[in-house]
């Protein structure tokens, strides 16, 4: 090894438009660059790792590994990265030093350590953290990491903790999937029932409000409204609509005969209320806005962020802040100088830059520590004309605008309030109407019409009763006489929870404090280390990946909208039931939370040894956990639930019933003066339901034993309907139909059709007799028994994806968060 090779530095980047942006600032013929496409390294299958571990059969679960075992996984054009790692490898011959420069964070620090530990790199490494790829944000990194020595051995916390997460995944994924869907699935559903550390919690935030939304019984409640004329003749109305809904119409009666006749001064107030901007973007705060306000999946929000952030117009996306660091308020000018530079017609509203509005602590925009990473902004480098376009100049239209806005002063209204005190039996009653003018718009100009928008409801709240309110109120000395012209009662409904949407799911997720009402779970789920940051589910990386995952398992549905509402299905409603019976503290989103933030203390492990001792006691806690798990279903019973629950919706597109299930089912309708349902004959999952409902089904146990001892034997109903068919078509039954499945199923399928045919006959006449037995000259005739039949064996395959269990009962899965 030359001194020239020993002393070069490798810089490991996350993608090569990453790379590109660097080198563009940064380069030295004593370094090499080498980038990766996300993973290069990939979580192995168990039946790769055992061969005993391939089938699905309760009695190998547990299954527990020290150590994930990984391969080389797979670009999205279906290629091994293997010839990546083989580059990497050779790159790093002859490196002392490695600086990984992949996006900051727990993510992309395992995309590269897991690719160094597999190699066995054993040289220094330290962690170039790029929050933007801007020249300024370039620099000041790497000037951080000079100040850091120990950047490498922080950052090797931050990977154990994302290994961490995977460690769990893996095995909750793995051995909850299994064990669930092979003891307490229910018959009449063929899908694997999903299970993960993440999504379970999240489906019980959504199944209890689901609960809550399908339990609610409206009630009436009353408003009183006071007709006013003053002295000087002007007239209005004022309304008793307090907080606490009046639900007694007795009640509201007492008061509206004692406002009927109300005589008195009026009380006129009259104050300028301050309106600050809102808070700048968090990875989950401009999913809900670009939800709300463009109807956009969170995904493709966060990929056009990213993509931002890779052209170097944005700063780091993936980050759960609303704030950024005081040290960072001499950039304002510069940027909002860019800003204009743009969007020119915003240029008017921009003061001189010593009057510029810096709102620092909690509740404004600037803090000491925003934490890991700091919230979404615009940099110094804006896209110039034709640069970027569509959904990405929209994207970065809305944060450059929540940029320049929280730098702008605060909105002013005058508001004036006219209220009076109504003696009632009840007690003195308050009625009031508010009028408000804009006397300055301040930042709000930036938005025009939009500026109502910014303020958001709580996601699973019912919509507040907003304050009476009237455009313009009429001229009104404080003091001034008047008295009631009329009193009426008004009658209104109180309103079930609004269900939360698509965009508003990663908030709820990562602001669960907001969805807790007990004063001490609240407390439980506060964050001492960052207040802005309560504890949650997931990480910002990972928290919109977690409805696809709850759509798939068909535990939730999306209704019709802009940001569509989320509907918990039957199907998720048993599933979380059935947890809660079992396991009850995976049910529980707040225990989850707290488990996650003893998770997060790994990453803030201060050395390598701190880190490596808290991975391995999280780890045991992971195994402990997952084997009482299986423990506790070893000894639950299967979820009773109405086969009704699966519809055609849960089949496959184009999959269709077997010719032996259309047979079977049309038999057992002919023989039970059964009603066929619609969609029968050419969706798989209406012709399973119907069997399933009215013919017995074979148990998971047996299919197991089965398993186990050979090649898959038939199920008895399978044979009984060979048998019949035999019997009745003098046909010759080869031995291998009574003993093999495969051969078994053959058999029914390639003489079904004929049987199905006599049966829809039979089915035909005995629908014309019955219908001439309504006639005078009709004669009754003999009603034709159904064809002998019997119900197939339980069989569904599924394609394997990342991160999901296989659906095959016989297949190997990857975990589900």
């Amino acid at each position: 090894m030359t001194a020239h090779s020993a002393s070069r530095t490798l810089f490991f980047f996350e993608k090569p438009s990453a790379m590109r942006q660097l080198q563009r600032f940064f380069k030295s013929p004593s370094t090499i660059c080498v980038s990766a496409e996300g993973h290069l390294l990939a979580a192995e299958e168990p039946g790769n790792v055992r061969g005993e571990w391939k089938s699905w059969r309760f009695d190998t679960l547990p299954i527990m590994l020290e150590r994930i075992p990984v391969t080389y996984g797979t670009g999205r054009s279906g290629q091994s990265h293997k010839p990546k790692v083989e580059a990497i490898k050779q790159a790093l011959q002859g490196v002392e030093r490695v600086i990984i420069a992949t996006d900051p964070g727990r993510e992309g620090s395992m995309i590269a350590w897991e690719v160094l530990e597999h190699l066995g790199y054993r040289g220094r490494v330290d962690r170039l953290k790029l929050g933007a790829l801007d020249e300024v944000s370039i620099r000041r990194a790497f000037a951080v990491m000079a100040k850091e020595p120990d950047s490498g051995e922080r950052d090797y916390a931050a990977y154990l903790e994302a290994l961490c997460r995977q460690y769990e995944d893996y095995h909750l994924g793995l051995n909850g999937t299994r064990a669930i869907s092979l003891r307490l699935r229910p018959p009449a559903f063929r899908e694997p029932w999903r299970f993960g550390g993440v999504q379970t919690p999240t489906l019980a935030i959504l199944a209890d409000l689901e609960k809550r939304i399908r339990d609610f019984v409206p009630q009436d409640y009353f408003k009183i409204a006071l007709g006013v004329t003053t002295e000087t003749g002007a007239d209005m109305t004022l309304w008793h609509a307090p907080k606490d809904k009046i639900l007694d119409k007795q009640v509201a009666e007492a008061i509206r005969q004692a406002a009927a006749s109300w005589l008195g001064p009026l009380g006129v107030e009259q104050k300028d209320v301050r309106r600050s901007p809102p808070r700048l973007f968090s990875k989950d705060t401009l999913a809900r806005r670009c939800a709300k306000r463009f109807g956009w999946d969170p995904q493709h929000t966060a990929k056009l962020a990213q993509d931002l952030y890779d052209q170097g117009y944005l700063t780091y996306p993936r980050t759960e802040s609303e704030h950024l660091p005081e040290s960072q308020t001499g950039d304002a000018r510069a940027v909002i100088d860019s800003i204009i530079g743009v969007l020119s017609e915003l240029a008017s509203l921009v003061p001189a830059a010593s009057n510029l509005v810096f709102r620092k602590g909690n509740k404004g925009h600037y803090v000491k520590d925003p934490g890991e990473h700091h919230a979404i902004v615009p940099l110094r480098k804006a896209p110039q004309s034709g640069s970027i376009s569509g959904d990405h100049l929209r994207l970065w239209e809305l944060v450059a605008k929540s940029f320049l806005a929280a730098h702008l002063p605060d909105g002013i209204d005058a508001r004036t309030t006219v209220a009076v005190q109504v003696a009632t039996p009840l007690g003195p009653k308050r009625f009031s109407i508010s009028g408000s003018v804009i006397k300055s718009p301040g930042w709000r100009a930036v938005y025009g019409a939009e500026a109502d928008e910014e303020a958001e409801a709580v996601p699973g709240k019912a919509k507040p009763d907003e304050e009476p309110t009237i455009g313009r109120l009429p001229p009104v000395r404080d003091n001034e006489p008047g008295r009631a012209t009329d009193a009426r009662i008004e009658t209104a409904k109180t309103e079930p929870p609004r269900r939360i949407t698509r965009g508003e799911l990663p908030v709820v997720m990562g602001r669960l404090i907001d969805q807790v009402e007990d004063p001490a779970l609240r407390t439980a789920l506060e964050n001492p280390v960052n207040p802005n940051e309560p504890k949650g589910l997931g990480t910002a990386a990972t928290r919109d990946t977690i409805l696809p995952k709850l759509q798939k398992s068909q535990y939730v549905d999306l209704l019709k909208g802009k940001d569509p509402p989320i509907q918990v299905t039957d199907i998720g409603l048993a599933f979380i039931a059935a947890v809660r019976r079992v396991f009850p503290s995976y049910g529980d989103p707040v225990g989850r939370a707290m488990f996650e933030a003893d998770l997060a203390e790994i990453g803030r492990a201060a050395t390598r040894g701190e880190a490596i001792r808290r991975a391995a006691s999280y780890q045991e806690r992971t195994r402990a956990r997952v084997q009482e798990l299986i423990e506790a279903i070893a000894t639950s019973q299967a979820v009773a639930v109405d086969p009704g629950m699966v519809t055609a919706r849960t089949a496959p597109a184009g999959k269709s019933p077997t010719k032996a299930m259309v047979a079977f089912a049309t038999s057992l309708a002919a023989r039970k003066g059964l009603k066929l349902p619609r969609g029968l004959k050419s969706h798989g999952a209406v012709c399973r339901a119907f069997l399933d409902q009215h013919a017995p089904a074979r148990s998971s146990e047996a299919g197991e034993q089965q398993s186990r001892n050979g090649p898959r034997p038939p199920s008895e109903a399978m044979v009984r309907y060979a048998r019949a068919l035999t019997e009745e078509h003098g046909l010759e039954c080869p031995p291998d139909v009574m003993t093999d499945f495969s051969a078994c199923r053959a058999f029914l399928d390639a003489h079904a059709s004929k049987a199905a045919a006599n049966a829809e006959n039979g089915r035909k006449v005995a629908t014309r007799k019955n219908r001439s037995a309504a006639a005078p000259s009709d004669s009754p005739g003999k009603r034709r028994a159904g064809t002998p039949a019997t119900k197939r064996s339980i069989a569904s395959k599924g394609r394997s994806t990342r991160g999901h269990a296989r659906a095959h009962p016989t297949g190997p899965t990857q975990p589900s968060r």
